[in-house]
C-alpha cells in the first residue's frame, strides 16, 4: 500500500514559527513533525509515499530527499496553484491508481494503528473512509456523524455548540480507493471534506468513519497546540521515537552535549545533539531545547520550546515561551508566558517581552525595551519611544494608529486630568489617521484636545507659549523620508519635551500602565478658531513693519507646498512688499521633499527672481520651520553663509552683553563676526532641543543651525521659516546695499564634515578608546591644545578645532575639523578618521 503525505500547509496560525518554513517542519523534540508521520508509515510497512508539496517547497525536498536516510521512498508532487486538498492529491493519481491508499497530514502528530483502519475499510468495502477521534471541544474541527455500523449519516464543517451532536472529528487520515479520482476535477480547486466527501455523500457512496478509541492524535494548528504536542511527547502519551538518551525522569540528552551536571535539570525535558549548558544554569519540565543551543549561568526555561542554534544569555527567563532558530536572547532578558519569536531574531539585554507577544523573524528588541504589543511588520522593538526627531518611524509599519493611540495615553496619564492638548498635522491622509488616534487616546485619559487641524507646527507650539495649552502634539510626514512619520511632542515654553517627561511617557507606556478615565469625566475636543489670528499677530508685532515698508521689497517666495500657505499670505500685504508667490497651497501628495526636489525649486526661485528683478527669493520647508535664501542674482546662499549673516545682522542691531546660541559643530567665524559687536557666541550639543532650551536662556536673542532652522526666542522658541522671513526683511532694511553685496562680506569658513560607518556594537568601545588617545595626545604634550566633552569629544589647538560625535540614531560618526585653511581641516579630518576607522578595524577582529 502506498500513502499520501499532506505538506503543502502554511500555518498562519503557527506565525512566526511557520513565517519561513511550512507547517510540517516545525519542530518536535528536535525533529520535522512530518518525520514522525514517515516513521509512523514505515512502522507499518508503508514505505512509498507521495508528499503533496506547495508552501517553500524546497525546504521540505532539502529535507527528506528521496527519503532513503528514513527507510522509505519518497515522491514530490508540487501544487503549482491553489488545488484544494483533494485537487493536489489527484495531482499525484499516476502514483495511486493501483490500489486503496492512505491520506495522512503532514503537520499533526498521531500514533493510531493504520493497519487497523486499513482492515475496517476493505471489509466494509468501503469508497472513503474516514479516521474519527473524540475531543472535548469539537468546535475547531469537522464533526463526522456515524451510525453503529460506521456508515456516515452527517457531516458538519466547524459547528457552532448548537449543532454539536457527535464529539467525532475528522482527523484528516483517510482510506480512499482509487475511484475517488473520477468524482475530483482537474480544472479548480476541490476539497475532501468540503467538496469531494458531500458530494459522495449524495451519491450514496459507501463512505465510513473509524473511530479511533485507542491511539493518540493532536492536530498541530496553533501555538498552543503545538506546545502541547511537545509535551505529550515528553509525557510518552504518544508512542514514537524520541532521539537521545533517556536518563531518569524521562531527561532525554542528544549526541556531544555539554552538561557537566543534571542536578539542575528537571524532567521531563529534551536537549539536542552538542547543546551547551552551563552547570549553573536551570533547565526546568518541559522544556525543549534544540541542536546546538547554548544556556548560559542562572538562565531559566521552563515549558518551552528553542530550536536549533540558539543562544539565551546569562539570567535570562523563557517561560511557557516558543523560540525559533538562530535567535540570540542576550543576558537578562524575560520572555512571557504564550511568547513566541521568529527565526534569526535578537533580543537584547535585559528586555521584557509581555506574555502572549510575537515576534515575527529578522526582528531586533533593543536593551531595556519592554514589548507589549506583537513585532510583526517593525524593523525592531525599541527601548526608547523618542529619538532625537521626537517619535519617528515608517507609517503603517513603526508608527501605526495602535501604537500612536497607547502613546497618547502615555502622554496623557503623565498629565493631570484636565490638561488641555493642542493637536496638529500636515496635510497627507495618514498624518490625519494617526492624529485622529492621538487624539483619541488624549480624551480618554481625561485631557482635553484643542484641535487646529492642518497647521504648522510653530502655530501649535505658539499655543502652548501663550497658556493657551499645556501641551502640544504635532504630526507630520518626516521631512527626510516620505514613506517615514514624524510626531512631535511640545511642552511650555513651545520647546520639544525634556528628558524627564520623555522617560515618564515611556515608563508608562512600556507598562501600558494608563490612567482610565471614569465615564463622566472623558475629555472634550475643542476646535479653537482663533489659533491663527493670535498667531499672525504676535508675528507682526515681533517685527518692525515700518522699517520693512520702508526698504519696499521685491521677492519670490515659494511655499513648498507647505502650511505657511494658511499663515504668510494673509499678512504680506501689510509688509508693503511686492510679491510672486509658487506652490502656494496645500498638497496632500506632497508633504514633503527630497534634496533634488529642493535644489530644483531654489533654482527654479533663482531664475524667477533674475526675470523679476527681485530683491531676494525665499524657499520655506514643507514643514514651514526651515528657510531657504536665494540673492538678487538668482544665486542660492549657502545655509552655512544664511547662518553667518544672521549672526552678523542681529550681533549689529542687539544690545551689547547679548548672546547668540549656536550648535558645537558651526564653524567659530560666527564667534569673529559678533564679538565686533560686543556679542557673545555660546555653544550647544548638536540637537534642536538642547538648541532650543539654550534659546529660552536670559540674554539670547538668537540662534540657529547648519539646515536652515532659526529661533528668535522673544517670539517662539522653536523653527519658525514664517517669522525667519519676517525678521531678515527687517534686519536687511537698513542696509543700503543690495543682498549680494552685504553677503559678499561674510567670510567662507574652511569647515569639512566626514562620516564613518561604525556598527552599533563597537559605538561605545570607539568613543572610549578615542578620549583616551586623544587626552594621551594633549597631556603628553604632543599636540597643544584642550579636550572637551560637551557632546562628542572635541579637541581645540588654538583656532582650529576638531570633533568626533556620534550619530545618535545611526550606525555612523560625524567627524567636523576647522583649520586656518581647508587643507589644515582636511588634515586634521583625516587625523581623527584614522584613529576612528583603526578602532573599528580592531574591535572587528
Amino acid at each position: 500500500m502506498r500513502a499520501v503525505v499532506m505538506a503543502g500547509g502554511e500555518g498562519t496560525r503557527l506565525r512566526p514559527l511557520t513565517s519561513n518554513q511550512p507547517k510540517p517542519m516545525v519542530p518536535l523534540l528536535g525533529k520535522p513533525c512530518m518525520r514522525y508521520i514517515l516513521e509512523l508509515l514505515r512502522g507499518h510497512g508503508i514505505e512509498e509515499t507521495v508528499v503533496t508539496l506547495a508552501f517553500l517547497p524546497k525546504i521540505i525536498r532539502d529535507y527528506f530527499g528521496d527519503g532513503s536516510t528514513l527507510g522509505v521512498s519518497l515522491t514530490y508532487s508540487v501544487e503549482t496553484s491553489p488545488a484544494g486538498t483533494a485537487g493536489s492529491v489527484k495531482l499525484a493519481e499516476s502514483y495511486l491508481a493501483d490500489e486503496a491508499f492512505i491520506v495522512i497530514s503532514g503537520d499533526a502528530l498521531t500514533d493510531i494503528d493504520l493497519d487497523a483502519v486499513v482492515a475496517a475499510h476493505k471489509a466494509r468495502g468501503a469508497l472513503v473512509t474516514i479516521v474519527l477521534k473524540r475531543v472535548a471541544n469539537p468546535l475547531d474541527f469537522g464533526v463526522v456523524v456515524v451510525d453503529a455500523d460506521g456508515r456516515i449519516e452527517r457531516f458538519l464543517e466547524k459547528p457552532t455548540w448548537g449543532q454539536v451532536f457527535s464529539d467525532t472529528v475528522n482527523t484528516g487520515i483517510y482510506v480512499l480507493d482509487p475511484e475517488i479520482f473520477g468524482h475530483i476535477p482537474a480544472d479548480r480547486p476541490f476539497d475532501f471534506s468540503q467538496d469531494l466527501f458531500p458530494l459522495l455523500f449524495d451519491q450514496g457512496a459507501p463512505l465510513y468513519g473509524y473511530v479511533a478509541e485507542d491511539g493518540y492524535w493532536q492536530d498541530i494548528g496553533s501555538l498552543p497546540q503545538f506546545l502541547d504536542a511537545n509535551r505529550d511527547l515528553l509525557d510518552g502519551k504518544v508512542r514514537a521515537a524520541i532521539e537521545g538518551i533517556e536518563l531518569e525522569g524521562r531527561v532525554f540528552i542528544g549526541a556531544s552535549t555539554g552538561i557537566d551536571s543534571l542536578d539542575n535539570v528537571k524532567g521531563p525535558a529534551f536537549i539536542g545533539n552538542y547543546a551547551k549548558i552551563d552547570p549553573r544554569a536551570r533547565i526546568m519540565p518541559y522544556s525543549v531545547l534544540g541542536n546546538n543551543v547554548v544556556v548560559k549561568g542562572y538562565a531559566e526555561t521552563r515549558h518551552s520550546v528553542v530550536d536549533s542554534n540558539t543562544y539565551i544569555g546569562a539570567a535570562s527567563k523563557v517561560f511557557g515561551s516558543i523560540v525559533g532558530k538562530n535567535v540570540d536572547i542576550k543576558g537578562g532578558v524575560t520572555l512571557g508566558e504564550g511568547v513566541a519569536v521568529g527565526d534569526e531574531c535578537m533580543i537584547n539585554e535585559q528586555a521584557h517581552v509581555a506574555p502572549g507577544v510575537r515576534i515575527y523573524p529578522f526582528k531586533t528588541v533593543e536593551s531595556g525595551a519592554q514589548v507589549n504589543s506583537s513585532i510583526i511588520w517593525e524593523s525592531r522593538g525599541t527601548s526608547h519611544l523618542f529619538s532625537k526627531e521626537g517619535v519617528v518611524g515608517l507609517i503603517n509599519v513603526d508608527i501605526t494608529a495602535e501604537r500612536a493611540l497607547k502613546m497618547a495615553m502615555a502622554y496623557g496619564t503623565s498629565l493631570p486630568k484636565g490638561a488641555r492638548v493642542c493637536t496638529s498635522r500636515d496635510a497627507h491622509p495618514a498624518s490625519r489617521v494617526i492624529k485622529r488616534a492621538l487624539m483619541c487616546g488624549l480624551n480618554s485619559t481625561g485631557v482635553v484636545v484643542r484641535d487646529l487641524r492642518i497647521a504648522s507646527s510653530a502655530i501649535n507650539r505658539f499655543e502652548v507659549k501663550s497658556g493657551n495649552s499645556d501641551g502640544g502634539m504635532h504630526v507630520r510626514i518626516a521631512p527626510w523620508d516620505p514613506e517615514s512619520m514624524q510626531i512631535q511632542v511640545f511642552e511650555p515654553p513651545g520647546v520639544n519635551i525634556a528628558d524627564k517627561r520623555q522617560k515618564d511617557i515611556e515608563k508608562y507606556y512600556g507598562r501600558q500602565d494608563f490612567r482610565r478615565a471614569f465615564y463622566s469625566e472623558f475629555g472634550e475636543i475643542h476646535f479653537p478658531d482663533r489659533a491663527l489670528e493670535g498667531y499672525l499677530r504676535a508675528l507682526m508685532r515681533s517685527w518692525d513693519l515700518k522699517r520693512i515698508r520702508s526698504r519696499a521689497y521685491r521677492m519670490v517666495v515659494d511655499y513648498s507646498y507647505s502650511p505657511a500657505a494658511y499663515s504668510l499670505p494673509n499678512i504680506l500685504g501689510r509688509l508693503g512688499a511686492e510679491v510672486l508667490a509658487l506652490r502656494a497651497f496645500t498638497e496632500p501628495a506632497r508633504p514633503t521633499m527630497g534634496p533634488e526636489e529642493l535644489s530644483a525649486n531654489i533654482a527654479e526661485v533663482g531664475r524667477v527672481v533674475g526675470v523679476m528683478e527681485a530683491d531676494l527669493g525665499f524657499v520655506i520647508g514643507p514643514a514651514a520651520e526651515r528657510l531657504y535664501l536665494v540673492d538678487d542674482r538668482g544665486h542660492e546662499v549657502p545655509a552655512e553663509k544664511v547662518l553667518l549673516l544672521f549672526v552678523r545682522l542681529v550681533a549689529q542691531q542687539a544690545p551689547r552683553g547679548s548672546r547668540i546660541a549656536l550648535p558645537l559643530t558651526v564653524t567659530r567665524l560666527a564667534e569673529r563676526l559678533a564679538a565686533s559687536f560686543g556679542v557673545e557666541v555660546v555653544r550647544t550639543p548638536v540637537s534642536l532641543p538642547a538648541l532650543a532650551q539654550a534659546s529660552t536662556e536670559d540674554g539670547v536673542v538668537f540662534a540657529g543651525g547648519l539646515g536652515g532652522g532659526y529661533i528668535f526666542p522673544g517670539f517662539l522658541p522653536a523653527f519658525d521659516a514664517v517669522m525667519s522671513l519676517g525678521k531678515l526683511l527687517e534686519l536687511l532694511a537698513p542696509q543700503d546695499r543690495r543682498l549680494s553685496a552685504v553677503l559678499a562680506e561674510i567670510p567662507t569658513s574652511t569647515l569639512v564634515h566626514h562620516t564613518v560607518t561604525c556598527p552599533w556594537s563597537l559605538k561605545g568601545t570607539v568613543m572610549r578608546a578615542t578620549t583616551e588617545a586623544l587626552a594621551r595626545q594633549v597631556e603628553g604634550g604632543e599636540e597643544a591644545g584642550s579636550l572637551s566633552l560637551v557632546d562628542g569629544i572635541q579637541v581645540k589647538r588654538g583656532e582650529d578645532w576638531m570633533q568626533l560625535l556620534p550619530d545618535a540614531d545611526e550606525p555612523l560618526f560625524h567627524i567636523y575639523a576647522e583649520g586656518a585653511d581647508h587643507h589644515a581641516s582636511e588634515r586634521m579630518a583625516g587625523e581623527l578618521g584614522a584613529i576612528v576607522r583603526g578602532l573599528i578595524d580592531e574591535g572587528a577582529e
